[in-house]
């Protein structure tokens, strides 16, 4: 008996839909870290929400880039380590696009540190970096005063970073580098309460003394003050141990209010002028505030 006539049965099978081509990704980027990322949905592609993703990740990595290369002029080994490093994000994407794309022969030593106290996070980004073949990546399950202190890190890293670290956290990062002699910071400070603490405690005080404290007089310019002039009293800090200091903004301010991003560099050759003008000017702000407490929060004698 003849089998039924199928309609689909003589049709020619439509060929797979080629694979999307990204103009924005560069050569060789892990798509699979993309996608772990979030930076490509899951099916490879770019969506709006993902494409905006993606210019702030290369926005980052233009800033950082500079300062690998000249971590690697000067050392042919060198190391950064990321503190509060959540999922590993910034760490990933340096590695990748650094090691992975832009010098895929010739860089071929170098190592970076995650640094990060929440142990489930640590152990995914170790399987995520044993997975993609990123031999150099390592996870410690630390935090950033533990780790000033750990011998799993080299004597000396050469580049520090630390993206939307909380409170005191960045305070932290920027002892680490110091007490690990680093070449290069880069900084993006997030909520700050404990200069704004003390800037209430002495508010009384400090309004019979002088106008200025009307500038935190009330309970939300006390709170976007203190992290206003947070920020002030690292930057002179980092000047007052020889840095060269610069101050920008991370990406657009439509994309996050915490966008703050400082960058520190130690030159060869330290300027004792500007070293002494920059502790001077840290204790003179600190008094006038009535941030005298704070001083050895800030490195002042």
């Amino acid at each position: 008996m003849p089998k039924p006539y199928s309609s689909s049965a003589n049709k020619p099978s439509k060929p797979a839909p080629a694979a999307q081509v990204i103009e924005e990704l560069r050569p060789g980027q892990s798509i699979e870290l993309l996608k772990e990322l979030h930076i490509l949905t899951r099916e490879g592609k770019l969506n709006q929400d993902t494409r905006r993703k993606l210019k702030q990740v290369y926005h980052l990595y233009q800033f950082i880039e500079p300062l690998l290369n000249d971590a690697f002029a000067r050392n042919p080994s060198p190391s950064l380590a990321d503190h509060g490093a959540g999922k590993s994000y910034l760490g990933f994407i340096l590695y990748d696009l650094f090691f992975n794309v832009a010098h895929r022969a010739e860089k071929t030593s170098g190592h970076v540190y995650g640094i990060e106290t929440r142990p489930e996070l640590v152990a995914k980004s170790r399987e995520l970096a044993s997975r993609l073949g990123f031999a150099r990546m390592s996870f410690l399950n630390l935090s950033v005063q533990e780790a000033t202190a750990s011998d799993q890190l080299p004597p000396v890293v050469d580049i520090i970073t630390a993206l939307h670290a909380c409170d005191t956290a960045t305070d932290d990062a920027i002892a680490f580098g110091l007490a690990r002699q680093a070449r290069h910071m880069v900084l993006v400070p997030c909520c700050q309460a404990e200069v704004a603490g003390v800037l209430k405690k002495g508010r009384v005080l400090s309004l019979a003394r002088t106008p200025l404290a009307e500038l935190w007089r009330h309970p939300l310019h006390t709170r976007e003050f203190g992290s206003q002039i947070t920020n002030v009293l690292r930057c002179l800090q980092l000047e007052a141990h020889g840095y060269d200091v610069t101050v920008t903004e991370l990406v657009g301010w439509e994309h996050s209010m915490k966008n703050e991003l400082i960058l520190a560099s130690r030159p060869d050759q330290a300027r004792v002028a500007t070293i002494n003008a920059a502790r001077e000017r840290l204790t003179q702000v600190l008094d006038e505030l009535g941030l005298g407490e704070l001083k050895a929060r800030f490195g002042v004698a």
